[in-house]
């Protein structure tokens, strides 16, 4: 059992090894030792270790010396097979790692040679493509004084601003971009997940700015808040919850948990009026015009934004001010947009840049 497991951890080159391993572990001679009781299992159960410390991740390192310390040979054994299993499953992991590049660029070549096939049947089936990388281009530049003045955009910052207004897309009334229609669903998901998590950076914020810092300095309270906020707003932003009966649950049930937590500790409660005056912030904090859910929408957007141009996407980008409470959140999205857009980009690269490269051109060449 021990052999066959050492084994197959080992490479083509580990001829020594290999050797080594079929000396110490000859089953022949085990086998009359054992019916002989003159096997000698310290010594089987040592080699073996140190044979599993020379060939397991890094990260087994400590398990393997723990192993060290078991003295009986039942629990010993045992500990033994756990660790080979999880060395097997270390390197199952290596192997699909190293795989992953090439199946990865095989998926690429794959997806882009079908949508040239679509694309030489139809030849205008760039339409949506191109105006959703005008408008997001005119956006750019309106927002971008520099740019404006100097005429010239960056073609990498104009398409990832274009990947960022997919989360607010109107999917009922626009067509989708062509090149990210196969991913619709994803990001309509993506963007009521955004939604939320907005809603939630709104709420929590109105609740810091309406109550005492001994009342949000609390953690356990409120992540407790935080927690309940976001089970209510669970639907939100999808056409079967009503995003105004929602929040109006949450009105109710944060002044609740504050009406309580104020008592247990012996705080003067809220009066009618504040209460209301609060319930009436968390009704309109969805609305167009509310300047807290409009502030944590746009940092949320430029952290998101900091992610697609983070050169190195290990590294989690600075998050804005006001989204401490919500950063898990943020980061976990922030993983799963980017690695779907870059997916995309190496896709649909070559269309992107072909229509950048015009759509800018004709930029510049505009006094």
């Amino acid at each position: 059992m021990f052999l066959k497991a050492l084994f197959s951890f080992l490479l083509p080159g580990h001829t020594r090894l290999r050797n080594q391993i079929n000396e110490v572990l000859d089953l022949e001679l085990i086998k009359q030792e054992a019916e002989n009781r003159v096997l000698d299992i310290p010594k089987l159960a040592n080699f073996t270790i140190g044979m599993m410390g020379t060939l397991c991740a890094p990260a087994r390192d400590e398990e393997v010396r723990k192993l060290r310390d078991i003295k009986e040979p039942v629990p010993l054994f045992r500990a033994i097979f756990a660790v080979l299993d999880l060395m097997k499953l270390d390197m199952a992991n290596f192997a699909i790692s190293s795989i992953r590049p090439h199946l990865m660029q095989q998926s690429v070549e794959y997806e882009r040679k079908k949508f040239q096939d679509f694309f030489d049947k139809q030849p205008n089936s760039l339409e949506s493509v191109t105006s959703w990388l005008q408008e997001s281009a005119a956006d750019l530049t309106a927002k971008d004084s520099a740019a404006a003045s100097s005429g010239s955009l960056c073609p990498i910052s104009v398409l990832n601003h274009a990947y960022i207004r997919l989360l607010t897309w109107d999917h009922e009334s626009k067509a989708f971009p062509e090149t990210v229609v196969m991913d619709q669903i994803r990001f309509q998901e993506m963007k009521l997940e955004v939604t939320q998590i907005t809603l939630l950076g709104t709420l929590l914020l109105i609740i810091q700015n309406s109550t005492s810092p001994s009342v949000t300095s609390n953690t356990a309270f409120m992540d407790r808040m935080k927690s309940i906020i976001r089970l209510l707003l669970e639907g939100v932003g999808s056409p079967s919850v009503s995003t105004e009966e929602a929040l109006a649950t949450v009105g109710e049930k944060i002044c609740v948990e504050l009406s309580s937590y104020l008592s247990q500790h012996g705080a003067t409660p809220f009066s009618t009026e504040r209460e209301e005056s609060l319930k009436g912030q968390i009704r309109t904090a969805a609305t167009p015009s509310n300047q807290i859910y409009r502030l944590i929408d746009s940092r949320i957007q430029t952290f998101l934004l900091s992610y697609l141009s983070a050169a190195n996407q290990r590294s989690v980008p600075a998050l804005p001010g006001g989204l401490s409470q919500i950063q898990k959140e943020l980061e976990e999205i922030g993983v799963k947009f980017a690695r779907l857009v870059n997916y995309n980009k190496m896709v649909f690269s070559p269309y992107y840049d072909s229509i950048l490269s015009t759509i800018l051109n004709k930029q510049e060449a505009q006094p």
